[in-house]
């Protein structure tokens, strides 16, 4: 039958354990990609292109496939590189409470901390992780824009294991268990809304950017952003727009 699931945007958020510290880094000019795997049952897909010239870079992210709506309103997508573990993405044994979601934090030890948010606009710093303002919206859309790289994703890409994440997935489409479950990283959202649906390892190779993003959703930006937000000891605060969103989750048809 048909069930509601609220979710909540609270004022704040932490990231704790999800932040890097900082380190010194140096890359060269350098070009990397990677085609985006589907995690937790995701039906979405995705690619991306970052080419880093000196302590920029620029990236083009295409994305589609992925859950709509909440009600009446796009489905927000937060979307990361991260850094600093092993460089793979999460298989199945990640699960380690049985509820069949690999979370955020399960996934972590593959594929590290957030070094840099994959925002749409403004901040790309681990601070706006969870800002849903500036997260991918809808089922299909691109992020084009140029911004600066912090030592943390320097050092990643240049040891191979900066790998991007994409979060958000259907409801309808978890277990009982993983409807059921609490997002492990706010409490007050259900395991579905931060959870991984998409991953990929960037890897270097030799590619030429596009000139603009494909024509599938939000509009793109280009600029330099430089006014990274550091919040003291790993642990940052993401600030998010407030009020209530809905979801209305499909029938699922039991497993035969």
């Amino acid at each position: 039958m048909n069930k509601t699931l609220r979710f909540m945007a609270v004022p704040t958020l932490a990231l704790a354990g999800l932040a890097l510290s900082g380190s010194p880094a140096m890359a060269a000019d350098q070009s990397y990609q990677s085609t985006l795997q589907q995690l937790n049952g995701s039906a979405g897909s995705g690619t991306i292109q970052l080419h880093v010239t000196g302590n920029e870079a620029h990236v083009v992210l295409n994305v589609s496939g992925m859950p709509a709506t909440f009600m009446d309103a796009p489905y927000p997508h937060v979307q990361h590189i991260h850094g600093g573990a092993q460089g793979v993405c999460p298989d199945p044994s990640a699960d380690e409470d049985g509820d069949q979601v690999i979370a955020t934090t399960e996934g972590a030890p593959s594929y590290g901390g957030i070094v840099t948010t994959l925002s749409t606009s403004g901040d790309t710093s681990p601070a706006a992780g969870l800002d849903l303002k500036v997260a991918g919206q809808g089922a299909a859309y691109t992020v084009d824009r140029t911004f600066e790289l912090n030592a943390e994703t320097k050092a990643a890409l240049q040891a191979g294991t900066a790998v991007v994440v994409v979060h958000g997935l259907d409801p309808a489409t978890l277990s009982a268990a993983g409807q059921a479950a609490k997002s492990d990283l706010a409490p007050t959202l259900p395991l579905a809304a931060t959870s991984p649906a998409l991953c990929g390892t960037l890897t270097a190779g030799q590619m030429q950017m596009p000139a603009g993003g494909a024509d599938t959703g939000i509009a793109t930006e280009t600029g330099t952003d430089t006014g990274a937000l550091a919040i003291g000891s790993g642990l940052a605060l993401v600030a998010l727009a407030g009020g209530a969103y809905v979801v209305r989750r499909r029938t699922v048809a039991a497993a035969a």
